[in-house]
Formats: C-alpha cells, sequence, structure tokens
C-alpha cells in the first residue's frame, strides 16, 4: 500500500472540517514547494544576468589554460 492510499484510507475515517484540514495541509506544502522551486530558478538566472555582460562569447585557449586562472 502506498502512502497516497494509505493517506486516503485515514482521511476517509475523518469528519469533514478534519477533512478539510488536510486538504488545507496538503496543498499549503505543495504550494510552498513550488515557490521554492521558483525561487531557486529566479536565483540562477540573477547570477547568469551578473556574468552575462562580461562573457563575450569568444574562448582564449591561453587563458584556459594558465594555472593561474585556476586557483
Amino acid at each position: 500500500m502506498g502512502v497516497a492510499e494509505r493517506i486516503y484510507e485515514l482521511v476517509q475515517s475523518l469528519p469533514e472540517d478534519r477533512a478539510a484540514e488536510v486538504l488545507d495541509f496538503v496543498e499549503h506544502v505543495k504550494g510552498r514547494a513550488a515557490v521554492v522551486f521558483h525561487a531557486s530558478r529566479a536565483i540562477d538566472f540573477s547570477l547568469f544576468d551578473q556574468v552575462a555582460a562580461k562573457y563575450d562569447g569568444k574562448f582564449d585557449r591561453d587563458a584556459l589554460y594558465d594555472r593561474a586562472g585556476l586557483r
């Protein structure tokens, strides 16, 4: 038996107001996960925007192999 089936069985025996509380909690948890995901994507793109202006699309092979650049 999976988690969803177990929750379903337990919620069936609850009064309607308690089942509504469980539903609210599940929606809250699901919404919180979506907010965290969107916030992390926004941070990722903001970091990209900070360095995007510094990158002109051309590589300098000697600079790539420079040991000082690897430190």
